[in-house]
């Protein structure tokens, strides 16, 4: 089943349906390139409008509560109506905005958050870009998001804008580190960066096993990183209305909001395929273990949101530098002296 059902298996189906109309090999793979991009917008696109749904009814679960229910069966087109409210909404460009980075910001915070998904091994075979450098990369891209918040934030002329632009750069910046020391662990213990690798190692047993201080650690990151509760200073409403997003409206606000939950599901694609062994697990197709536990992680996300209240700006960073970061360290180093305690021995 997993041979019949796999993506690779897909892709090579349409590569010999093709090749007898197109006799050059690049122009082949060029499409399937240009296919394979589709889907991944399609992939993100359509997230967006599940994860929202998907997160009000989990809330109200959580909340005892309906959540939404009068548009469509159980609610499940409230997501397109909002999305048909967005694209009727007037834009609104307020005076005295800094007017091409205004503009711009929401687009470019979108664009790193849809590049990741380039080098997720979806399935055996099935990676867009396999690059030797592949954590190196997400990490990389990932990091760029920061500066369209303090875009936004700096270009709209208001000081509550500024104050959250400020508050994502300190934010951000401050738990990537922790983040990626988190990882490195996992890259010690594979001696790769490529992921495709990183999945193949977990053939057997799962690095949230021999990892999971660095689990642990990574899932309080991401959570920082994504700009969730507790952690959504960036938007704090009690505070600053909705920091760096107060100057937007209609579809340039969706823009952001689409953002936040592409990179939702980024770091949960993430945590998949480091912590969860990727595609690997029995008698289901490997694309669609990925996916499932990519849907166990959101769960684990949505579950934090509705559940831990928000922590001061103060309390955040202390946490971040005087604990995570540390801890980090300090799992680093247990974990190279295993390493060498294992290669002494065997």
């Amino acid at each position: 089943m997993n041979e019949l059902l796999g993506l690779a298996r897909v892709a090579a189906m349409v590569r010999e349906i093709l090749t007898p109309f197109l006799p050059y090999p690049d122009i082949v793979d060029f499409i399937i390139g240009l296919v394979g991009i589709a889907g991944i917008f399609g992939v993100i696109f359509t997230a967006a409008l599940v994860l929202v749904y998907a997160e009000r009814k989990i809330s109200a679960f959580m909340q005892v509560r309906l959540g939404p229910n009068r548009v469509g069966p159980a609610g499940m087109l409230q997501s397109f109506a909002d999305m048909l409210k967005l694209l009727s909404k007037e834009d609104i460009i307020p005076c005295g905005v800094d007017r091409w980075m205004w503009m711009l910001a929401p687009v470019v915070l979108f664009l790193p958050a849809a590049t990741v998904y380039a080098v997720f091994p979806f399935d055996d075979g099935a990676v867009l870009a396999d690059l030797n450098i592949g954590i190196l990369f997400v990490m990389a891209i990932s990091a760029q998001s920061t500066l369209p918040f303090l875009m936004a934030g700096w270009s709209s002329n208001s000081k509550y804008a500024v104050i959250g632009g400020m508050r994502t750069v300190a934010q951000m910046l401050s738990y990537e580190i922790p983040l990626v020391f988190s990882v490195l662990g996992i890259v010690m213990l594979v001696g790769s960066m490529r992921l495709s690798d990183i999945v193949a190692a977990q053939q057997n047993i799962w690095f949230i096993v021999l990892q999971p201080v660095a689990f642990v650690i990574y899932v309080i990151a991401a959570t920082a990183e994504t700009n969730r509760a507790p952690f959504d200073l960036v938007e704090g409403e009690s505070e600053i209305i909705a920091g760096p997003f107060t100057e937007y409206s209609g579809m340039r606000w969706a823009f952001f909001f689409l953002a936040e939950y592409a990179n939702l599901l980024a770091v949960s694609a993430i945590a998949a395929t480091l912590f969860l062994g990727g595609w690997h697990g029995p008698f289901l197709p490997g694309w669609l273990w990925f996916f499932i536990k990519v849907g166990l992680m959101i769960f684990l996300f949505m579950w934090f949101r509705w559940t831990f209240p928000r922590f001061r700006i103060d309390q955040m960073m202390s946490f971040g530098w005087k604990i995570l970061l540390p801890l980090a360290l300090a799992n680093m180093v247990v974990t190279g002296i295993g390493i060498f305690a294992y290669r002494l021995w065997s």
